[in-house]
C-alpha cells in the first residue's frame, strides 16, 4: 500500500525546482513587485514551474506573492524561479504603484489663482 500525500505536500523538492540554488540571481524584488509575461518568447525548454509561472502572467499583471500563492511554492524559492526567467526574457517587472500623496494645497490654490488671471 502506497503512502498517501498530505495536503500542500510537494512531489519535488523545492531545491530540485531552484536547481540547487537558495538566493534569486537579483535582489530587486518584493512581494507586490509585478511580473508582466513576454508574449513573443516561447516557453519551450522551460521547467514545469517556469512554464506555469508564464501561463499564469500571460493574461495580465500578477505579484510576486500572488504567483508564489498559486505555484503554492514558499516566496524564496518563487523569486529564484522569476529571477531566472528576467534573466532569460520572459519575465518584466514594474515597481508598483505607489499611492498618491496628499498635494499641498497652497500649490493647489497658486495654480488656480494662476489659471484665473489667465482667464
Amino acid at each position: 500500500m502506497t503512502p498517501r500525500r498530505r495536503l500542500g505536500e510537494r512531489l519535488v523538492r523545492s531545491y530540485v525546482v531552484t536547481d540547487g540554488r537558495s538566493q534569486p540571481s537579483r535582489n530587486t524584488l518584493d512581494l507586490v513587485t509585478l511580473l508582466i509575461a513576454a508574449e513573443d518568447l516561447p516557453l519551450t525548454g522551460l521547467s514545469p514551474e517556469k512554464r506555469r509561472l508564464m501561463e499564469l502572467c500571460r493574461p495580465g499583471a500578477l505579484s510576486v506573492v500572488e504567483v508564489a500563492g498559486h505555484l503554492a511554492l514558499p516566496v524564496s524559492v518563487t523569486k529564484v524561479l522569476i529571477a531566472d526567467l528576467m534573466d532569460s526574457g520572459h519575465i518584466v517587472t514594474r515597481a508598483p504603484i505607489p499611492s498618491a500623496q496628499p498635494s499641498d494645497t497652497s500649490i493647489l490654490q497658486e495654480v488656480l489663482d494662476g489659471l484665473r488671471a489667465r482667464l
